[in-house]
């Protein structure tokens, strides 16, 4: 990840490859930075077929092949239909990275939803501060169409969450696909950049919002401002911090759309997704399952009904 304020004028400078954005990986945790390479080699694209199991799928959107993987729980049936995770990786990484990370298949099968997991392109996301310049919302977007309509996913129950590159792009999201997704849960990533300076830039129809932040995140400072602009701009009243597990608190929150907005701050974690074994990003030592509590976030908040 790119230190957020600083890195725009080096992004004017320097062309936006993944030589480029190699500069200040988006792999960093409280260790120092680390080298993660991307995912072991995928399956070949293959036509899609709505069944059970895991699927790579190719979709021609705007001249490039974007390929994303759909993971469906056991029993399947498009009889059915399913609330939708679409989970984004950090950068750089791939989908197989983020479903490694999060362990979300284990949880989409124990708990029936579907997951899908985008591929930025040259391995990032054009989110909020980088990575690239392809148009990902446009892509993200028409893949969840695609999932209503040809998985049948439930339109009330599409989310969206991430880490770092992809915790940012769940920010993204919420606010330029006003009235797809319900909830977002951003990991280790912010409100932030550009964008998000601009006081007319936030959702148009409401959309519900949990993330976790690192006291030990060096991007820490820009992940509480994004939370007090969000606020601000939907004018979020926070209730008294609890404390949940050792040194970690959640702060709730109600905002003027009637959506919510609840905070972990966990003081001893770096940029990391709580909970995860991966010895990259993952983080065990606070006692939080990050998915866990997502899902249970998400399914206590469908879309409000029109």
């Amino acid at each position: 990840m790119w230190k957020r304020p600083l890195r725009i004028a080096v992004l004017a400078l320097l062309p936006l490859t993944a030589a480029a954005c190699g500069a200040n990986t988006d792999g960093g945790s409280a260790d120092g930075e680390k080298s993660r390479k991307p995912s072991a080699t995928r399956p070949a694209p293959a036509k899609e077929t709505p069944r059970p199991g895991d699927q790579t799928v190719t979709m021609a959107w705007k001249g490039e092949q974007r390929v994303y993987t759909v993971h469906a729980p056991p029993g399947y049936s498009s009889a059915q239909r399913l609330p939708l995770v679409v989970v984004m990786h950090p950068y750089p990484a791939d989908g197989a990275y983020a479903a490694q990370l999060t362990g979300f298949n284990a949880k989409a099968d124990n708990e029936g939803f579907l997951v899908a997991y985008p591929d930025g392109v040259n391995q990032g996301y054009n989110a909020l501060v980088c990575c690239g310049s392809e148009d990902d919302v446009g892509f993200i977007g028409a893949l969840t169409k695609r999932l209503v309509d040809t998985w049948k996913a439930d339109p009330r129950r599409i989310y969206a969450t991430g880490i770092s590159n992809g915790g940012d792009m769940s920010f993204k999201l919420a606010v330029e696909l006003p009235g797809t997704l319900a909830a977002i849960a951003p990991v280790s990533g912010g409100f932030i950049g550009a964008p998000s300076q601009d006081p007319a830039y936030m959702p148009k129809a409401p959309v519900s919002v949990i993330t976790f932040v690192g006291g030990a995140d060096k991007y820490r400072t820009d992940f509480e401002q994004g939370i007090k602009s969000w606020s601000e701009r939907l004018n979020c009243r926070a209730k008294q911090p609890e404390k949940v597990t050792g040194k970690s608190t959640r702060t709730r929150a109600t905002c003027r759309d009637k959506s919510e907005f609840t905070t972990y701050r966990l003081p001893d974690m770096g940029h990391n997704w709580p909970g995860s074994q991966d010895l990259t990003m993952g983080e065990t030592e606070t006692g939080l399952n990050a998915t866990d509590v997502i899902w249970e976030f998400f399914e206590a908040h469908p879309k409000a009904s029109s």
